[in-house]
This record gives C-alpha cells, sequence and structure tokens, in this order.
C-alpha cells in the first residue's frame, strides 16, 4: 500500500480510529443517562456504533439526539483512558479541618477546597461530604472518620482515586467500581478511621447527576469498557 493511502496514526485513510469510535460511545451513554433514548434504543445504537465504519455512519447515529451541554460546553462522560480531575497547587489549603455531627446533620458541598486532613466525627448523626466540585490544592487528601451509629456519605467524581484503609465494627463500608480508571496524576483521598454501628457509603457521581443517572452512566461504560476489551 502507498504512503499517501495511509493516516499519520498508520490506519488507512477513512479508517476510523478506536478514539473516535469510543467518544461516540461515551456520548450515546451520556444521552442515555439524561433520558434522551431507551434501553433498546441504546442497545441498537452501540451496535452500530461498533459495526460503524465511517464517520458519516458515527454522525448519523447522534443526528437527531439534543446537543450535551454543560456550562455552554459540549460535555460528556470522561473517556475510559484519560478520566482526570486537576489539582491547582496555587490555592491556599488548610492543614487540618473538623467536622463533627451529633445527633445531627453536617455537609461539606459546592466549590470548597478540600484540607490536606479532613476528620469527620459522626456520632448518632451523619454527614455529606461532597467533593464533585471541590478544588484541590493538593494530590493527597487524609479523610479520618469516627463513626458510631451514624452514617457518612461520599461523594467523587470520575477520575478522583479513593482508598480505604479504616476499620468497620458491626457496620459497613461501601466502595465504587470507578466507571473510568483515574489518571496516574488523578488526586487521591486516602480515607482510615472506625466505622462502630454506622455506614459510610462512597459513591461516584458527576456535579448534578442523580444517583438514578449515575447508576445508568456507569452501568453503561462498564459495558462499553467490556465490549471493547472483547473485541465485539
Amino acid at each position: 500500500m502507498r504512503g499517501s493511502d495511509r493516516t499519520g496514526s498508520g490506519l488507512p485513510a477513512g479508517a476510523l480510529s478506536p478514539a473516535e469510535r469510543q467518544a461516540t460511545v461515551d456520548r450515546l451513554c451520556a444521552h442515555f443517562a439524561r433520558d434522551a433514548m431507551t434501553d433498546t434504543e441504546l442497545e441498537r445504537r452501540l451496535d452500530l456504533a461498533y459495526a460503524a465504519r465511517t464517520r458519516a455512519e458515527l454522525i448519523s447515529l447522534e443526528r437527531d439526539l439534543p446537543a450535551l451541554e454543560t456550562e455552554g460546553r459540549p460535555a460528556g462522560p470522561p473517556s475510559p483512558a484519560s478520566a482526570s480531575v486537576a489539582v491547582d497547587p496555587t490555592r491556599t489549603v488548610q492543614d487540618s479541618d473538623l467536622i463533627v455531627s451529633v445527633w445531627g446533620a453536617t455537609e461539606r458541598k459546592g466549590s470548597w477546597i478540600p484540607p490536606r486532613q479532613l476528620t469527620s466525627v459522626s456520632v448518632m448523626g451523619g454527614a455529606e461530604l461532597d467533593f464533585r466540585e471541590a478544588v484541590f490544592a493538593t494530590r493527597e487528601t487524609s479523610l479520618r472518620l469516627l463513626t458510631v451509629m451514624g452514617g457518612v456519605e461520599i461523594l467523587i467524581p470520575p477520575g478522583v482515586r479513593v482508598e480505604w484503609r479504616g476499620v468497620a465494627l458491626m457496620g459497613g463500608v461501601t466502595t465504587p467500581e470507578p466507571s473510568a480508571p483515574p489518571a496516574q496524576d488523578a488526586p487521591v483521598i486516602r480515607i482510615s478511621g472506625l466505622v462502630l454501628m454506622g455506614g459510610v457509603d462512597i459513591v461516584e457521581r458527576l456535579p448534578g447527576e442523580s444517583a438514578r443517572e449515575a447508576r445508568k452512566r456507569i452501568r453503561r461504560a462498564r459495558k462499553a469498557r467490556h465490549r471493547l476489551g472483547s473485541g465485539t
């Protein structure tokens, strides 16, 4: 084959790259999470996306769907190979902070800067720690928990790595399977402590995403990765 018949990536001229195909699959899954199509319709379009041989075929799969926008910009799920949350070392960050919930509820949410070490004490109370819009000033955040007959919900965006190293006695801790592997330089939240007759739920969600939308998005992302890995 002549050199002019191939692109700079080594693919035959006009051939679809795996990245182009995956980008279309990601957007279709995002539309599904926003209830723009049914399960059956998503399955049909995913089959067509994997069978597509030209860009025109891929484009036709999204032509009748509404634009995906976040704050005026096109948006979709993070690419499975590059999910990442930026760290801004120019921000001022506290060394430590304390959250106490006794017979009550406390929350941290919105655009906040997690300290280097955050301690949360919940005794017959609850705490919600929402990192989805947090601005990370350090790559590593230490989260220490003491949860006694209480509950803590920790919301993280795709692209943040979570490590649990605590102890649960007559209680439970749930950790999410990432919808996409975090990048090597992604922020890390290292969670430790004691959960006694209580519960800690660590949940992956996009900003503004409901629990139902997150379950659908993650389920479809796993399926898409499985299909790509199996070559079907």
